[in-house]
């Protein structure tokens, strides 16, 4: 599967152009996709919020790096599912409380998945080393610096 060069840098560009207040169209590539928020939170909910997106990409990139993960074990994976329940308390985002981080406070994500032969601890190491690999787990649990200049 993998043809990245490991001694090379990836760069990865989005660009988004706001539509209101709530609502931007995001590219990458060739891709497109409007984020927004529900209508309880002011949007128009023409598409996932942006913690949805998160957790949208946190579930794809597992899938990925779990297909890779059971093909250099060795591991038959027919397929996989991936439940993700992401936990927040939005007070700081809205501003009426600044006690809590912004972001969520726990992410729980369940996986399942269909494979051939594999034993209990074989699914367990999969699971692990799937979860250690994951970019997106990464980029989420790590301190990734971030810098938000005017351009």
């Amino acid at each position: 599967m993998s043809t990245i060069s490991p001694t090379r840098e990836v760069k990865v560009l989005v660009h988004g152009e706001s539509e209101n207040p709530t609502k931007m169209n995001v590219r990458a590539g060739k891709f497109e996709l409007v984020i927004d928020e529900p209508e309880q939170m002011g949007g128009t909910n023409d598409g996932p919020s942006p913690v949805q997106v998160l957790l949208m990409a946190l579930a794809g990139c597992l899938n990925v790096t779990g297909y890779e993960v059971a093909r250099q074990k060795g591991l038959k994976l027919n397929s996989m599912k991936v439940k993700i329940e992401g936990v927040m308390n939005p007070c700081t985002f809205i501003g009426c409380s600044f006690e809590e981080r912004a972001g969520f406070q726990q992410i729980k994500v369940t996986i399942t998945p269909d494979m051939d032969d594999a034993s209990e601890e074989d699914v367990s190491a999969w699971i692990q080393e799937t979860e250690d690999r994951c970019p997106v787990t990464d980029n989420i649990r790590a301190d990734t610096r971030i810098m938000v200049t005017s351009g």
